[in-house]
């Protein structure tokens, strides 16, 4: 495989080439890879890029694209929204990428009109309900729910399973104050206020928090049944530990970020009966998409305990921007992409996913997820697919 990475050094970009011939650069398919290898989310992306390499390499060992291979040109932006804006504009600009693999929300959403005007296809890890929005976002694609319908789905959850009839369930809201921890509260709210769950407190922690006990002294106090969590492993590790050394009752559920085997790692026994929303599925290693991936990994001696679930996030999203690509034919070309991944219906990631299907209309792939709760320490699927409808 061939790969070059976008470094980043004080405000300045520098592009080292590794095998990177500019020979038959016309035959190539030229792939940007937006990361942040550094910054508050590292741990939860580092994996999440390793998939997106490896299928990547997996896909030119059996003859690339259309009998084209792929270059991944990728870059780490440390999670700064401004150096995101550096990388993209290097990208586009001298690299002539054909399409962007990206990471956050902030940095995804900010570059949304970027993205139309250049007509870049764009997939990135964000799954921010603004990223649906064809109008303003006609090149941006998803194929995790949206936050929004992650949030939906967990409280309709909630009230499925509520059986006191003393009062109504009291639900908490625990974020970090950036795009992607905000992104699901208003949309979450909203669908609580219309059919009667309290929402008893919302408590900001931070991506880096080394503790929370003020905020969950306060969720305590105001008996919450259930908290829900948009964080990723790191914090929602402290937000359990902490939980159980004050003693709370309250039911965690996690969104798609919280619920890895990183954070059962982390939190340990403190993990025990946590809840997660699970866009993508990773509990079961006979799942055939996994089975796929891990066929790769034993012929190249790659070992992924501990992290395949945000792994087979970068694969799983790094094949189906492959699949709009080989249907996009000879048209490699923003437009022509953009054609060949409206043209996937029901595309079938070996069950990794509920099938995907984008349309000139939508580009949301899914709304269908399960949930799994951790039983003595894994996790555990405990429902069919749901969706927020």
């Amino acid at each position: 495989m061939r790969i070059c990475k976008i470094v980043l050094i004080g405000s300045f970009i520098v592009l080292l080439s590794f095998a990177c011939s500019k020979k038959n650069i016309s035959s190539e398919i030229r792939i940007g890879g937006i990361f942040t290898l550094t910054g508050p989310t590292h741990e939860s992306c580092i994996p999440y890029a390793d998939g997106i390499r490896n299928c990547i390499d997996s896909l030119n060992e059996k003859g690339g694209i259309n009998g084209r291979k792929i270059r991944l040109i990728e870059a780490d932006y440390g999670y700064l929204i401004s150096r995101a804006r550096e990388v993209y504009k290097t990208m586009v600009e001298k690299e002539k990428v054909h399409a962007i693999l990206g990471w956050g929300t902030g940095d995804t959403e900010a570059l949304r009109p970027f993205v139309a005007k250049d007509k870049i296809p764009f997939m990135s890890a964000s799954y921010s309900p603004k990223l649906g929005n064809i109008g303003e976002a006609p090149y941006n694609f998803l194929i995790g729910v949206t936050y929004s319908d992650q949030i939906k789905i967990a409280l309709k959850f909630i009230l499925d399973r509520w059986k006191n009839q003393s009062h109504n369930p009291r639900v908490a809201l625990i974020y970090n104050d950036t795009p992607f921890g905000r992104s699901p509260v208003k949309d979450g709210k909203a669908y609580a206020v219309s059919h009667g769950i309290e929402v008893v407190s919302e408590e900001i922690v931070a991506l880096d928090a080394f503790e929370a006990q003020d905020q969950l002294s306060r969720i305590k106090a105001r008996n919450a049944d259930y908290a829900i969590i948009q964080e990723t492993a790191w914090a929602t590790s402290v937000i359990l530990k902490d939980a159980q050394k004050l003693g709370l009752t309250t039911t965690f559920i996690g969104l798609n970020w919280c619920a890895d085997e990183k954070v059962v790692a982390l939190a340990e026994e403190s993990a025990e009966g946590f809840i997660g929303i699970l866009p993508f599925l990773f509990t079961d290693k006979n799942i055939r998409g996994i089975r796929e991936i891990s066929a790769y990994n034993r012929s190249k001696n790659i070992h992924i305990e501990g992290y395949i679930h945000r792994y087979i996030q970068g694969w799983t999203t790094a094949k189906v921007m492959a699949e709009g690509i080989r249907l996009a034919g000879n048209n490699i070309s923003g437009p022509g992409i953009k054609k060949g991944l409206e043209s996937i219906f029901n595309y079938d990631t070996g069950g990794i996913t509920a099938p995907i299907t984008f349309t000139s209309e939508t580009h949301k792939g899914t709304d269908k997820l399960k949930i799994a709760r951790v039983v003595h320490g894994k996790w555990q699927i405990i429902s069919d697919y749901l969706s927020a409808q």
